[in-house]
């Protein structure tokens, strides 16, 4: 089993940018395929990146592809997400999550444990 702690959330001016962070617990955090996700107020929570056990793929939606970039720390049992260019529309809680799955993607089903959540806002 992994616990997922994210941090980095804040408010933030249109443009701006932020980099968020999720330590997890365990020895196998190598294991697992990682990803973020967001929800907004009223709205489903909806997929932002993923990266594979190793780092070496990644994934994105396509409202936050060349503004958004997944990373991973295998040595600090951390991922990553650095977020530029802000928009008011990415307002969210953002959540990270962890796979056992080899690829999950953008598949909310296929992630198997979730961190509570960090608020990021932006404000024009």
């Amino acid at each position: 089993q992994v616990q997922l702690v994210e941090s980095g959330g804040g408010l933030v001016q249109a443009g701006g940018s932020l980099r968020l962070s999720c330590a997890a617990s365990g020895r196998t955090f190598s294991s697992y395929a990682m990803g973020w996700f967001r929800q907004a107020p009223g709205k489903e929570r909806e997929f932002v990146a993923a990266i594979s056990r190793g780092g070496g793929n990644t994934y994105y939606t396509g409202s936050v592809k060349g503004r958004f970039t997944i990373s991973r720390d295998n040595a600090k049992n951390t991922i990553y997400l650095q977020m530029n260019s802000l928009k008011d529309e990415d307002t969210a809680v953002y959540y990270c999550a962890a796979a056992t799955t080899a690829i999950p993607k953008g598949d909310r089903n296929k992630y198997d444990y979730w961190g509570q959540g960090t608020q990021v806002t932006v404000s024009s």
